[in-house]
């Protein structure tokens, strides 16, 4: 019985020498995904990459953290994806033994205006002149008619603006106003695309 106990006893020391050892061995990278703007972006699917396998993947939680741990040492490309935004991919990072590598908020994930809507336009008086500062309202136009306020911008000093939408069919009105004057579009989008259009305003040049 003696005997037994003393076996067990080795073998669970080395059980454990062997699982400290193996984390020695092990490291890690952290850091935040964030926007051009400097919001960070939750949701990401962070993934560790290595001689064409993908070795582990996380998801950055809210303000666009992340922690991939629990990587063997050595070099590792990392990839960022996320539905709606380009993808994007760092090489040659060295995950070093017992270390936690902090990459900092470097990583920037721009908008994919390929799985967009995104409806530009120019404001024009009578005389054809574009109009700089005017607001732009665009609206949702449900199936039932009932309409909803998505936002409002002005346009800029070649009297242009541009809304971007989730893709998707759906009906939209974008009205122009300016020096009591106003007039309305509609448009409607049938998926990700630029769709373009003028707004005409009764208004003319002051002299």
């Amino acid at each position: 019985m003696k005997f037994v106990i003393i076996s067990i006893f080795f073998v669970l020391i080395a059980a454990f020498s062997s699982a400290a050892a193996f984390a020695q061995d092990t490291g890690g990278i952290k850091g935040k995904v964030r926007t051009t703007r400097g919001d960070g972006i939750s949701g990401v699917t962070i993934t560790a990459r290595q001689n064409g396998e993908d070795v582990k993947t996380v998801t950055s939680g809210n303000g666009g953290k992340f922690l991939l741990n629990n990587l063997k040492t050595g070099i590792y490309n990392i990839v960022f994806t996320k539905n709606g935004y380009s993808s994007g991919l760092m090489y040659n990072v060295e995950i070093r033994k017992g270390k936690v590598g902090d990459l900092g908020d470097k990583l920037i994930l721009t908008v994919d205006q390929g799985t967009q809507v995104i409806i530009k336009g120019s404001v024009f008086n009578e005389d054809g002149r574009s109009v700089s500062g005017a607001e732009v309202k665009i609206e949702r136009i449900s199936g039932n008619g009932s309409v909803q306020k998505i936002g409002s911008i002005y346009t800029n000093v070649s009297g242009e603006f541009t809304f971007r939408q989730p893709e998707g069919a759906a009906k939209f009105r974008v009205t122009a106003s300016a020096k009591g004057a106003s007039a309305s579009k509609e448009v409607e989008v049938s998926g990700a695309a630029i769709y373009r259009l003028a707004i005409n305003l009764e208004i003319r040049n002051e002299k």
